[in-house]
């Protein structure tokens, strides 16, 4: 990857980064507790996974994977209860603090912005938030997502059975019937959000909603 393209996507990284601090500042005690649309987890759960994950580094990530036994939950469930912190201010502050790291685990650097727009969409859909992300972060974000396999988090195997189409960004992906909407929404429905799936239309949304 080109040095002016890896320090374009850092710079979206850490802008993501310092937005959701902004928008987390504002959250009253029980919207840190709101259940956010990643399973299992609350906003400020979402929060500590994001603290972990821009701490993480590519030793780290490996000696992590290994102590969890090679259980990818196990290893983020490990990290959230890490950096939870005593109280949800603490928990922002830890996020604030890590808000221009540039260290990542043995990844594409296009997961940093898969991270901060999916768990960014998790925690401002849960509690009621708007936020306009760079078009290049959702596209390249989506264009990952489409080419990660299912095991790691992405749909590879959907791209075999349903074709993404935005409606605003000129992006196509995949083969069958077409699924179409806004690229945020594309990205977040294949990442697993259910949430997502009322913004979408298009002959392959069943295809799609059975295996979101």
């Amino acid at each position: 990857m080109k040095s002016d393209t890896k320090r374009g996507i850092w710079r979206m990284v850490h802008a993501e980064r310092a937005a959701l601090t902004d928008d987390l500042a504002r959250l009253d005690p029980g919207q840190w507790d709101a259940p956010s649309l990643c399973e299992g987890w609350t906003v400020r759960d979402v929060a500590a996974h994001l603290v972990d994950a821009a701490r993480t580094t590519r030793i780290g990530f490996v000696v992590g994977l290994v102590r969890a036994r090679f259980d990818f939950d196990r290893q983020n469930a490990r990290g959230v209860e890490r950096e939870r912190g005593a109280s949800p201010q603490e928990t922002l502050e830890r996020l604030r603090r890590v808000a221009s790291r540039t260290t990542t685990p043995p990844a594409p650097l296009d997961t940093r912005l898969v991270e901060e727009v999916v768990h960014g969409e998790d925690i401002r859909r849960a509690v009621g938030l708007v936020h306009s992300y760079p078009q290049e972060a959702v596209v390249r974000a989506l264009r990952l997502q489409a080419r990660t396999p299912a095991s790691f988090g992405g749909a590879k195997e959907l791209m075999a059975r349903v074709r993404l189409t935005a409606t605003d960004a000129d992006l196509s992906i995949g083969e069958g019937p077409d699924v179409t909407g806004p690229a945020l929404s594309l990205l977040l429905a294949v990442s697993g959000r259910r949430a997502a799936l009322d913004e979408l239309g298009g002959p392959g949304l069943p295809v799609l909603a059975a295996t979101s």
